[in-house]
């Protein structure tokens, strides 16, 4: 059994009813996800999306609300990620960042563009918060008490 949890965020960026995505290859496959990743031990889950957003997308952002908690199980490695995902708007885009080094590309894709099937999505939990913020199951920040 793996002895540390892997903690991660995502963020789902609307703008003009389009969502900044970012394309990756995972195990040689091209994949879909929202800007995501780990956060950092002693990181506020709030800052990391933040901060994950701005390094694979180079757009900074602002949190505006909540879209849940949900797991995942990888088929090949057996970790199971934890995800909290967020709401956030587009600030500015930064010219000066560079893209991490995983990501292929960002761009901004409708719901039916992410839904098409020649993109494949990195897991289930793509479409699922997608799926969630149409339906307008957004929860408020207050839930979250940091710094405390």
């Amino acid at each position: 059994m793996p002895n540390k949890i892997h903690l991660t965020v995502a963020t789902v960026v609307v703008k003009d009813d389009t969502f900044l995505m970012v394309r990756e290859t995972q195990e040689g496959v091209k994949v879909i996800n929202q800007p995501a990743g780990h956060v950092e031990p002693g990181e506020d889950v709030i800052a990391a999306a933040i901060r994950e957003t701005l390094e694979e997308t180079c757009w900074n952002v602002q949190i505006t609300g909540y879209l849940g908690f949900s797991n995942v199980k990888s088929a090949t490695t057996d970790i199971t990620y934890y995800r909290h995902t967020f709401l956030a708007e587009p600030v500015s885009f930064d010219a000066t960042a560079e893209l991490d080094p995983d990501i292929d590309s960002a761009q901004w894709m409708s719901a039916a563009e992410i839904r098409d099937p020649s993109n494949v999505p990195r897991s289930d939990m793509v479409v699922k918060v997608l799926e969630d913020y149409e339906a307008g199951r957004v929860f408020s920040l207050e839930m979250f008490s940091n710094g405390l």
